[in-house]
């Protein structure tokens, strides 16, 4: 049974969906395993460590593909219309494990199930305590949190820490985090460490004792309003607009005195929510610094521009949107971990092939395309929800409200 790993072709992309480590355990589980050449250069895997590791290396795209049976990628494939057509080469029926962003990319999504393929997108892994060590979305944005504090010291044109010394004393940096999922707890730990006087606010009233045993201060809003602000799945929900008017109110004093602000908030499927409008850009220190981990999709500050640093009003504004693709190495260890596990339980040790439960719930939860259809309940009512398109009238017809008025309709 032949696995392929095709270099990923969406721009900014330096992660690889496999590692030599995993190729190996991959080899010896019973898989063929082929690697396209150069696509571990962005993480600093050679093509001489996977050889090593014992897979093959495919001179081209086409090549590493052709009648693979799974295909394991970091992004969803290119599809027609965005500048390639990745799943023209895949074959009828294969199995792909990468970060799909299903919810959103209603066209990929689409193209698989036209192709026949069964695909798995791993950013919607139930968040259960099994699925811990395949959770695609807790390993990236955990060195996204970490990367963020880092991008936004060097930009910062102050000292992190508290310095003492002859020529005078060095006030410690002032950092603010909005978020305390697993990127903004990472960003809470990074910015103690570099000596910051942290504070950190979320919805959800179950993460305070978790930024405070890190050394943070949480900043609360609202506790009655808090109290309904997580799902099931231990995700953020959107929260209403009165809210958000109090937030504004409340972190806003914060804001004013902060040297570096970090934003994580994210909704599932949705535009980010914003958190920081340029009428309070304005009211920061100049020289401060946003890291906005939620640029990808619309960002949390009004003022942020997606994969560009600027400054407005003199903040400096970070708005990259593949934050884990700048720890490329690190961050490609541990998803191909994470596809590594969440195929391993599915390898029948006697054929050496993989032979899916579907009655696995994390299949379930992942699975988004199968036989020829889009599978995934979350899919299916998105769909539903949908109203169909009216159909364009033809050119010698005219539409039935016009037609009307011109009878001497209403």
């Amino acid at each position: 049974m032949k696995i392929a790993i095709p270099k990923e072709r969406r721009e900014g992309e330096l992660r690889v969906g496999a590692s030599p480590d995993t190729v190996k355990k991959l080899v010896g589980l019973g898989f063929d395993v082929v690697v396209e050449t150069g696509a571990g250069e962005g993480a600093a895997f050679t093509d001489d460590a996977f050889k090593t590791a014992g897979a093959t290396i495919g001179g081209s795209a086409a090549d590493t593909v052709k009648d693979a049976d799974v295909i394991l990628k970091v992004q969803r494939p290119l599809v027609r219309g965005e500048g390639g057509d990745e799943l023209a080469n895949y074959k009828e029926g294969a199995v792909l494990v990468c970060q799909m962003q299903a919810l959103t990319q209603r066209k990929c999504v689409e193209a698989l199930a036209k192709k026949k393929i069964t695909a798995f997108a791993m950013e919607l892994m139930p968040r259960i305590t099994r699925a811990q060590s395949m959770d695609i979305l807790s390993s990236q944005n955990n060195l996204a949190g970490y990367k963020a504090v880092i991008d936004g010291a060097s930009t910062f044109n102050r000292a992190m820490p508290m310095m003492m010394t002859a020529a005078g004393t060095v006030p410690p940096a002032r950092v603010l985090v909005f978020g305390a999922g697993v990127a903004g707890l990472q960003a809470v730990a990074t910015a103690k460490r570099l000596g910051a006087v942290v504070f950190a606010t979320d919805v959800r009233p179950a993460t305070k004792e978790q930024v405070q045993s890190l050394g943070g201060k949480f900043v609360v809003v609202d506790e009655e309003m808090e109290k309904e602000a997580e799902t099931a799945g231990g995700y953020a929900k959107e929260m209403p607009p009165q809210y958000f008017e109090k937030q504004k109110k409340i972190v806003g004093e914060h804001l004013t005195k902060a040297d570096m602000v970090i934003t994580t908030a994210l909704i599932p499927g949705k535009k980010a929510p914003t958190l920081i409008t340029e009428e309070q850009v304005k009211t920061m220190k100049p020289g401060s610094v946003i890291v906005d981990l939620a640029a990808e999709t619309g960002g949390n500050c009004e003022a942020t521009e997606p994969d560009k640093v600027v400054t407005k009003h003199g903040v400096i504004i970070i708005g990259h949107t593949n934050m884990a693709s700048r720890v490329a190495s690190d961050a490609s260890m541990m998803f191909a971990k994470n596809l590594l596990n969440f195929v391993t339980p599915h390898v029948d040790k006697e054929s050496k092939a993989l032979k899916i439960d579907w009655d696995d719930e994390l299949i379930k939860g992942t699975c988004v395309t199968r036989d020829g259809e889009v599978v995934h309940p979350m899919l299916k009512d998105q769909a539903a929800a949908t109203p169909e398109p009216k159909p364009e009238p033809k050119a010698d017809e005219t539409p039935a409200e016009d037609k009307d008025k011109s009878e001497g309709g209403a």
